[in-house]
């Protein structure tokens, strides 16, 4: 375990520590460290760059990589203090939902989502007072094989909240105001298992179809290339060489059905 790994998470734990006014404990454990406290809801699992596989025992926990802390460090703290501390709290009857345009969406992802932001073909945005708050993004409707001719399906493609805010029914609003404009049949998305093994989409509907498998990365400089062949693989590496391999924990598939 290098040292430029383990001073990268103890300046992370230091910072979770200052938020959250707790003391945490730090163990290092079979190639990767543990980060955990009674005042934390789940155990935080932070892996070196050389390890490629999670603890797939350890599944009740966050499950973070080297490169992912290093690339997302504020926004990582952010969204574990969201889980352990109530954020500032706004009401989704007290905002007003309205489309906004890929470039709003795309800086909004950027700065207050953890994964890369997609432009989807439809995108929602909740404001308070003027200012964005939550957004919501959505694929284009696909024709399904077993029902009707008008029936589509849906993905949401991406959901966030602005940093330090927790937008309460904010989620349910933006699909209420999506279903009106465009009627779909359902609405599928992923929750990512190594935030979550449990979604808390079931409270407003969702229904968990399946886990899907972990996804496979080849990681060179700042970025992911997820990949799913071998012959994918060596083109990655042929196109950045200097890179390592990375697996995170599946997804869960969720679906709603539209009444």
């Amino acid at each position: 375990m290098n040292t430029s790994f383990k001073d990268l998470v103890i300046r992370f734990k230091i910072e979770l520590e200052r938020q959250l006014e707790v003391q945490l404990t730090l163990a290092e454990l079979d190639g990767f460290i543990q980060i955990d406290s009674s005042e934390l809801t789940k155990k935080i699992f932070i892996y070196p760059n050389e390890q490629r596989l999670r603890h797939q025992t350890a599944e009740s926990g966050i499950h973070i990589d080297e490169d992912q802390l290093v690339e997302k460090f504020g926004l990582i703290v952010q969204r574990i203090i969201a889980k352990s501390v109530n954020n500032r709290r706004i009401y989704a009857r007290n905002t007003v939902v309205a489309r906004i345009d890929k470039k709003v969406s795309h800086q909004f992802l950027v700065e207050h989502h953890l994964q890369s932001p997609l432009p989807g073909k439809y995108r929602y945005g909740l404001y308070e007072h003027g200012e964005l708050v939550s957004i919501a993004v959505f694929s284009g409707g696909r024709r399904m094989n077993d029902k009707n001719d008008e029936y589509r399906s849906f993905e949401l493609l991406r959901f966030c909240n602005k940093s330090g805010y927790n937008v309460i029914g904010g989620l349910s609003k933006l699909i209420k105001a999506f279903s009106k404009d465009f009627s779909p049949g359902d609405i599928m998305t992923y929750t990512d298992r190594d935030w979550s093994q449990h979604s808390s989409l079931e409270k407003i509907g969702f229904n968990a179809k399946e886990i899907t498998d972990p996804i496979n990365f080849w990681v060179a400089g700042a970025r992911r290339y997820a990949y799913r062949t071998e012959e994918e693989l060596k083109a990655l590496i042929d196109q950045a060489p200097l890179g390592f391999l990375k697996e995170n924990m599946g997804s869960i598939k969720m679906i709603l059905y539209i009444k």
